[in-house]
């Protein structure tokens, strides 16, 4: 039996983890607006499950709970005041994981602000303090191939709760942005199987156009069911590069069981491209996030929103559906996804 298991995030949960924005570099011009939607995301979790809410200053806090109580969010919520450079706590926290015996532990992988942004070493001791604040038991991943931290981020990885695990060839071997210099596919594949219980790696090739993370696979494949996977494809060639990217990882997940009908794999469409001062934003619905009794999905003021509203709620027909404006959100190149992390409650031991 493996020694630790990444649960599907739609296993039940304790809490959903986000970190109050405050860092105006990362919305250039458009700061006013993001705490308004954070406060309305907390408000619609706050009503399935707890939300724990990290602020960098008391002066973050006293503002957050002033949005917070504007919306409603009053209950179900914990402020912690705990410096960040970023808000992404997708990349930047731990990942929660079940050991051998059922217990919750943080996975807390090594985080260089996706080797791109200089700032980072705040970021970098979030998995401290939410083990302090928790008191839950923090493991720091290493390289199979050398002594060194693992540095990696969790909106690069998707697993089904099963073993088997979903990730991007242009996030961990592509030449851009290496996180882990020298680590080769099975080096990774070892690192999935030691400290996340992984059986199956499927490599995708590239993730959205726009994703200044270069690949991470939460913009475009995600797991809904073990199985099941959703797929964000670009439908029209003549449109943009997501269409031949779109095609590729089709074919990767056909070579991958879904050919022989092992995997069923549901084309969500994308939104209309995306752009801010000229610059193509990574907006895509395949940015969801899956809490207890409720989906949140992003929208564009587009004509797909509710193509991908109403397949998500056919597809999880036991949750409520219930889409969140983005085009602000996603002007700092991540949207619900990005911004959560969930923390799963124990499993009961296997008898």
């Amino acid at each position: 039996m493996p020694q630790y298991s990444f649960p599907a995030e739609w296993s039940p949960h304790a809490a959903t983890w986000i970190a109050w924005p405050h860092h105006e570099p990362d919305w250039p011009g458009k700061l006013g607006p993001i705490p308004w939607v954070y406060a309305e995301i907390a408000r619609i979790l706050t009503q399935y499950e707890r939300v724990e809410i990290l602020c960098h200053s008391e002066e973050v806090r006293a503002t957050a709970k002033e949005h917070l109580a504007a919306h409603g969010a009053v209950r179900n919520v914990g402020l912690h005041v705990v410096p960040t450079d970023r808000v992404w706590l997708r990349d930047s926290a731990p990942t929660f994981v079940h050991d051998a015996a059922g217990k919750v532990q943080l996975m807390n992988w090594g985080f260089n602000a996706w080797a791109k942004y200089p700032n980072s070493a705040r970021d970098a001791e979030v998995g401290r303090a939410i083990a302090k604040i928790t008191g839950l038991p923090r493991i720091e991943p290493k390289r199979p191939d050398k002594g060194e931290r693992l540095i990696l981020e969790g909106g690069g990885i998707e697993t089904d709760g099963e073993g088997t695990l979903l990730v991007t060839e242009e996030w961990l071997l592509s030449d851009v942005q290496v996180r882990n210099p020298g680590l080769d596919r099975a080096g990774y594949e070892q690192a999935f199987r030691d400290y996340l219980g992984i059986r199956e790696t499927i490599w995708l090739g590239e993730g959205c156009v726009g994703d200044d993370t270069h690949g991470h696979v939460d913009d475009i494949a995600r797991f809904i069911a073990p199985g099941v996977i959703v797929l964000a494809y670009e439908d029209d060639p003549a449109d943009d590069e997501n269409h031949r990217r779109s095609v590729d990882n089709m074919r990767r997940l056909e070579l991958a069981g879904a050919a022989a009908g092992a995997l069923k794999v549901v084309k969500l469409p994308f939104p209309r491209p995306l752009t801010m001062n000229g610059e193509r934003l990574p907006a895509s619905y395949a940015n969801f996030y899956i809490a207890n009794g409720v989906v949140l999905v992003p929208t564009f003021n587009d004509r797909n929103d509710r193509v991908a509203l109403n397949a998500l709620a056919d597809l999880m027909p036991n949750r409520h559906v219930i889409g969140v404006h983005a085009v602000d959100l996603v002007w700092g190149f991540g949207t619900l996804h990005c911004l959560t992390q969930q923390q799963p409650v124990p499993r009961a031991r296997d008898r």
